[in-house]
């Protein structure tokens, strides 16, 4: 089981930036996908899930309004569409599978999530 985020790197505050989540060695569409960010100094928070056939998402209320989930079963991908960006959402960007969201308050519980990937980098600042 393989998960590879990519698609980060610097962009000015309000710019937009599309993360890509590529798996392998497992059926994507048995599996919920959440997308977590870590910031230097700071604990591993959940941003974004959706379910396995894309009929949920769930957001955090941070990015609520300004990111948003989608994925693609046939290319074995999930996108995070980040929009409005604030230099707080400078982080490392992870996504992770599990069978189902398991959220609190629509952030995704790393806990509960087997398998994880590499992250990428965000940086938003001017």
């Amino acid at each position: 089981v393989q998960l590879q985020a990519s698609g980060g790197g610097l962009v000015q505050p309000g710019g937009s930036l599309r993360l890509s989540c590529t798996t392998s060695g497992f059926t994507l569409d048995h599996y919920a996908i959440g997308w977590f960010h870590q910031a230097p100094g700071k604990e591993r928070e959940g941003v974004s899930c959706i379910s396995d056939n894309a009929g949920t998402t769930y957001y955090a209320d941070s990015v609520k309004g300004r990111f948003a989930i989608s994925r693609d079963n046939g290319k074995n991908t999930v996108y995070l569409q980040m929009n409005s960006l604030k230099p707080e959402d400078t982080a490392v960007y992870y996504c992770a599978a599990n069978y189902v969201c398991i959220e609190v308050g629509g952030s995704p519980v790393g806990l509960h999530f087997d398998y994880w990937g590499q992250g990428t980098q965000v940086t938003v600042s001017s």
